[in-house]
């Protein structure tokens, strides 16, 4: 649906100086009907990435397609015509304040010319998608957060995009209105077969809808994949640090101040395995306490669904003979689990989270 084949951009330097290149040679494939997600930190050049499909940003080289039409070829007409197959959601939601909700979903139907008639027809089913018909008459100083972000979305679908693209869309709300914003889009989605490509720098938003995502660092996709591969086997560093505090793979500060590179005299290792997929549901504790000897003092651990699919880790002091614990490491890998030693602690360390 959306192509990206080398696309680069480029912004002239301050006072003259180097020109900053906020996107360096992005190749990407957007499927339709999917919902893709970018994330990366404050500069990593999403927001300009996500500006480059409608053209908001012309790619200084490289090309740009949106359901096979090249977008740096269309002369202002033609851009007209295409953007109006792409809609977009911003973070500080763009309403228009002397307008109704009505009139701000009205809005791009009365610029395009269409009847009174034609326009309620297409405004009304819009506003009970997105819950807010009997916001109609409201004003925006009278809504909430979330409802503004609400009155946006109706109004991105009023021209009935196939694109539908979402820039930091819940960064200004608070964690429970975003959890009914992403339901929104994620219902919309499905609803609609519209394809929607959200920028985040938060790893819970990708979480929690996105069927694949990429990941920017300095103008650049270091990464990118399904959601649950992404998330369950990280590659890049920086990804891992996104996906650590969300899958519970980030260690409790009293723990790490405790970990040992090195065997400590009378200490013992500390493992974390990994179970995702329909291993999750693997009983190793119990396996490897029966098989080996082993005692296994749990320290710290985490269950979630990533995309449906189970996902966890459970970090773990195993208290037994060395040769116990590498054959208990062999037996969890044989069994297509992960298993890594994070390091040695004293005995008789107590659980910390």
């Amino acid at each position: 649906m959306i192509e990206f084949h080398g696309v680069e951009k480029e912004f002239p330097g301050r006072g003259g100086g180097a020109a900053v290149k906020a996107l360096d040679g992005i190749d990407l494939n957007i499927g339709r009907g999917e919902i893709f997600g970018i994330i990366g930190r404050s500069g990593a050049g999403k927001s300009t990435l996500i500006r480059v499909v409608n053209m908001l940003e012309r790619p200084t080289s490289g090309r740009v397609t949106v359901a096979g039409i090249d977008m740096n070829a269309l002369d202002a007409a033609g851009l007209r015509a295409a953007r109006r197959g792409i809609g977009m959601i911003f973070q500080h939601f763009n309403l228009l304040s002397s307008r109704t909700v009505y009139d701000n979903v009205a809005l791009p139907l009365e610029l395009a010319g269409l009847k009174r008639s034609e326009i309620r027809a297409k405004v009304e089913p819009l506003l009970d998608l997105v819950g807010l018909s009997d916001k109609r008459d409201r004003y925006p100083a009278e809504l909430s957060g979330g409802q503004k972000q609400r009155v946006g979305i109706a109004r991105a679908l009023s021209s009935e995009p196939k694109v539908l693209l979402c820039d930091e869309a819940t960064s200004a709300l608070d964690p429970e209105t975003t959890t009914s914003i992403l339901r929104l889009l994620a219902d919309i989605n499905a609803k609609l077969g519209l394809t929607i490509v959200l920028i985040t720098h938060e790893m819970a938003v990708i979480k929690e809808i996105c069927h694949r995502v990429a990941v920017m660092e300095a103008g650049r996709v270091i990464e990118q994949g399904d959601v649950f591969d992404v998330f369950t086997a990280p590659r890049h560093p920086t990804t891992r640090s996104f996906v650590s505090s969300v899958v519970g793979a980030e260690l409790p500060d009293t723990l790490v101040e405790r970990l040992s590179a090195e065997p400590l005299p009378g200490g013992n290792p500390v493992l974390r395995i990994t179970f995702k997929g329909a291993l999750a549901n693997t009983p190793i504790i119990s396996q490897l306490t029966r098989r080996f000897g082993l005692d296994l003092n749990i320290l710290h651990g985490r269950i979630d669904h990533i995309q449906g699919a189970p996902f966890g880790t459970l970090v773990v002091e195993a208290v037994g003979s060395a040769e116990a614990v590498q054959a208990a490491i062999t037996f969890i890998n044989v069994n297509n689990l992960s298993v890594e030693v994070l390091g040695h602690v004293p005995a008789n360390l107590r659980a910390v989270g």
